[in-house]
């Protein structure tokens, strides 16, 4: 089982999505987490998935736009670094690529079914990675991190969004990756 990554693998930014996931596999939370997620979002009408809790604030579609989004740019880095890749990698404003997504003109089913076939796609690249190159370490956003701490920030970043959708949005059940 591959082990929590320690804090000199990842940028302190993402502590709180790391201590977010669970004990277990990470590759099987990762696996799970797609279901999680439709089954907490699938009680949301369609009228309420353009809601949004407080103006300038994101809907439910952007944010499951803005997740998949995510999900890509951490599978880049995975493997990236994965592979050895010394290059280092740029961040990426959230709030630029959120407006530029046109998720709200997308159906919340649509959206899902995107973040699940990025998720299976990134769970390709990181089933097959040798073991050692799980700490493989590269630089993202001018920060080290690990494949490992990538693959929890995925993880993480999930569980991060649902407890906003829970709290701010008043949708889903938990997405904890149990």
């Amino acid at each position: 089982m591959m082990s929590r990554p320690d804090p000199k693998e990842y940028a302190p930014f993402y502590a709180g999505y790391i201590a977010r996931v669970p004990e277990g596999s990470i590759l099987e939370i990762l696996e799970r987490q797609p279901g999680e997620v439709r089954r907490a979002l699938a009680a949301v009408a369609g009228e309420r998935e353009t809601y949004r809790y407080a103006p300038e604030k994101w809907s439910i579609r952007e944010l499951l736009g803005h997740i998949g989004d995510a999900e890509r740019i951490f599978g880049y880095r995975a493997l990236r670094i994965g592979r050895g890749d010394q290059t280092p990698l740029a961040g990426f404003d959230e709030k630029p690529y959120v407006a530029a997504s046109g998720a709200d003109t997308r159906p919340l089913a649509d959206l899902l079914e995107e973040f699940a076939a990025v998720r299976a796609a990134n769970l390709i690249v990181l089933r097959h990675l040798p073991e050692a190159a799980w700490l493989n370490m590269g630089t993202a956003n001018n920060n080290p991190v690990s494949v490992r701490a990538v693959a929890y920030t995925m993880a993480g970043h999930v569980l991060h969004h649902m407890a906003v959708l829970r709290e701010r949005y008043g949708v889903g059940g938990r997405a904890e990756g149990r």
